[in-house]
């Protein structure tokens, strides 16, 4: 087994508590706690269905762009051409994802989000305890994620917010989320805050 580097664990850790507002499209459902050991077996060895089809090319996409690189540098022709069949397979798996039923059917919704949990209004309060299965889309990539959590906390929701869409507020802890997805959902919160910052900036020039 190989010792964890204490720096690394800690920058991960941090990175798991960084949050941003976004917005997502969302399916949340209990889970029986009977049922999750088979859950997650399916999740970890690729099961879990079309849903998943773009985090695992994204998450092979990076695993390839160190070689990618280094291709580029000896032949750039090939890797012009490598790059132009990744995009194909970009727009398989978009295709594939577009026909789950249950998510297109779901609007989009504003999360509180961080690569550990997130905050999110719902229609119905959840006892705190309540095991989860999250399926979340994140935008523009159409990347799915499934995660596993537990509900934190779920509380009444500020009047203001249960008028216009949702009754109740629940905090998830994400629980059980492949390695993989967790540093694609960092990257997505990284790059949702590089591009608020750009939208505040261009607000605040005169």
């Amino acid at each position: 087994m190989t010792a964890e580097n204490p720096t690394t664990a800690q920058g991960t850790e941090r990175r798991s508590f960084f949050r941003i507002d976004d917005t997502v499209r969302l399916s949340l459902r209990r889970v029986p706690a009977e049922e999750l050991a088979g859950r997650l077996d399916r999740l970890d060895h690729g099961l879990a269905g079309i849903f998943t089809v773009m985090s695992s090319l994204s998450a092979i996409t990076a695993q390839m762009t160190v070689g990618l690189r280094r291709i580029e540098k000896r032949d750039p022709e090939l890797a012009t051409y490598l790059r132009a069949v990744d995009q194909k397979i970009e727009v398989i798996g978009r295709a594939l994802i577009a026909q789950e039923p249950e998510l297109s059917a779901e609007d989009a919704v504003p999360v509180n989000l961080s690569a550990g949990g997130m905050c999110v209004g719902v229609d119905e309060p959840f006892e705190p305890g309540t095991l989860l299965e999250t399926r979340m889309m994140l935008f523009p990539s159409f990347t799915g994620l499934l995660i596993y959590g537990s509900v934190i906390e779920s509380s009444p929701a500020p009047e203001d917010e249960a008028r216009g869409r949702y009754r109740h507020l629940a905090r998830i802890e994400f629980t059980h989320i492949r390695e993989q997805d967790r540093e694609l959902l960092i990257r997505h919160l990284l790059r949702r805050q590089s591009a608020q910052l750009r939208d505040q900036q261009e607000d605040d020039r005169p």
